[in-house]
């Protein structure tokens, strides 16, 4: 009835939480059962206050605090959610790869014209070591965070991996990515409530790259590289045609936005060698 790949590949799932399961054709990601119950959401003033503190030691400057970047932040409140599954590590280049031979759509890649085009501070060469070549990954970071994906590459995979596995993933909206994250008791970072660079991947420690997924240690769920490592796509609107993003990325230090609480939007056709992402299911 549905053909021998999806057959094959619902042969090789495990259950839920149960482990890495995968098919000779699709990996099938390592998930975390997240508990149905109450958790904490956002930040307060003295979370916020902390957050502008560590920045403006380590930068030298306030511009995070005159810019008010936290203050944008859900004001914490306490949220009853229902029990889910999320991947315990962002999605792969290898597991993205999957996705990229099967449907043969374009690899990550952008063109000079079209990162010029979204104004940011680096310039076109810093995305060549993150670009795909002949639709394969970088070499050596197959279990590197993918890269270079839109918000609508991350709907694609969803759409295609639940074709393939009979699961219906998507990404996360941003209250489910954060309790994942950090766990019920709202806590600064998933590590507790002071800023620790050895937990993470950021610009305090380098390389300045990503790195594999998995190296740090996990938080109250078994979730990996919910700080530092690479912003994710979450599935909630910050306005018309923008996403929230969350997590920080390899390239910020402080790290005031390596909080989970931390949040700002990004274009949906924004492809950034900082956003990658995870999925969901339920």
């Amino acid at each position: 009835m549905f053909g021998g790949l999806f057959a094959a590949v619902l042969a090789a799932i495990s259950l839920p939480g149960s482990g890495l399961a995968q098919s000779a054709d699709v990996p099938i990601p390592d998930v975390a059962e997240i508990p149905a119950g109450w958790f904490f959401q956002g930040s307060d003033g003295v979370e916020r206050q902390y957050a502008y503190q560590i920045d403006e030691q380590v930068y030298g400057h306030d511009v995070s605090r005159r810019n008010r970047w936290y203050d944008v932040e859900v004001d914490k409140w306490r949220i009853y959610l229902p029990d889910y599954f999320i991947m315990k590590t962002p999605v792969t280049n290898d597991q993205y790869a999957a996705f990229i031979r099967d449907t043969g759509r374009d690899a990550p890649d952008i063109s000079e014209e079209d990162w010029q085009s979204l104004g940011l501070i680096y310039g076109y060469d810093a995305t060549r070591p993150f670009a795909w070549k002949n639709g394969e990954p970088p070499r050596g970071k197959g279990n590197h965070p993918v890269v270079l994906v839109s918000w609508r590459d991350a709907q694609d995979y969803a759409g295609w991996l639940s074709e393939k596995t009979g699961k219906k993933w998507r990404l996360p909206e941003e209250i489910y990515w954060e309790k994942a994250v950090r766990g019920p008791d709202g806590i600064f970072y998933p590590w507790g409530n002071i800023y620790d660079p050895l937990q993470l991947n950021s610009a305090d420690r380098g390389p300045f790259d990503t790195v594999p997924v998995g190296q740090f240690e996990p938080g109250p769920y078994g979730l990996y590289d919910g700080a530092g490592q690479v912003f994710e796509w979450t599935a909630t609107n910050s306005q018309a045609g923008y996403r929230i993003v969350k997590g920080g990325s390899w390239d910020d230090r402080g790290c005031g936005v390596c909080r989970p609480a931390a949040r700002h939007g990004r274009p949906e056709h924004m492809q950034h060698i900082l956003i990658g992402f995870r999925l969901m299911y339920e």
